[in-house]
């Protein structure tokens, strides 16, 4: 693929972006069971989305594609190893994400509602600045509180974060 990797660097400009911006949400996705990765290496990239705290990860593993070049690199590893590393990696990718979703819960946010029923009584389902549709979670919105509280699909809400269930969010509008 020709990219560069310079964990180190990245992690630095990760750390710097995070002291800038606390707020912010990082997503990228990888490669595992590349031809010639070992076990190290590996490990390495499982230490590095540990330590960058990577808020949505994703990854898929290795597969050849007509005209690469690393279709001629030594050490192509086998379907199974290579299915393995990606199942390894998505756990671990699941374990930051969870954590860092728990971080939110007290805070207040900006939601997008995306589903309401008609007179918006039992709640809704919406989505925060970091959630891309039909990709990551959703934040459930509970009903609210105020019967003068609307929820219009298309529109924002605020939230009070109450919860955070597996990869998504629970807010209380506000």
């Amino acid at each position: 693929m020709k990219r560069p990797a310079s964990g180190e660097r990245n992690l630095e400009r990760i750390l710097r972006w995070r002291e800038l911006c606390p707020d912010i949400v990082i997503r990228s996705t990888f490669i595992a069971g590349f031809p010639g990765e070992t076990e190290d290496e590996f490990a390495y990239l499982l230490d590095f989305l540990k330590e960058a705290q990577i808020d949505r990860a994703g990854c898929f593993a290795y597969s050849p594609v007509d005209g690469a070049m690393a279709n001629e690199l030594p050490g192509a590893l086998p379907d199974e190893e290579r299915e393995d590393r990606r199942a390894r990696f998505m756990a671990v990718a699941e374990e930051v994400s969870v954590a860092r979703l728990r971080r939110r819960v007290g805070a207040t946010m900006q939601v997008l509602v995306d589903s309401a029923p008609a007179l918006g009584r039992r709640g809704g389902i919406g989505r925060s600045y970091a959630d891309a549709p039909e990709i990551d979670g959703t934040v459930r919105l509970l009903p609210p509180a105020k019967a003068s509280t609307q929820l219009r699909v298309g529109e924002f809400a605020k939230a009070r974060i109450v919860a955070a269930e597996g990869h998504d969010l629970v807010g209380e509008p506000i």
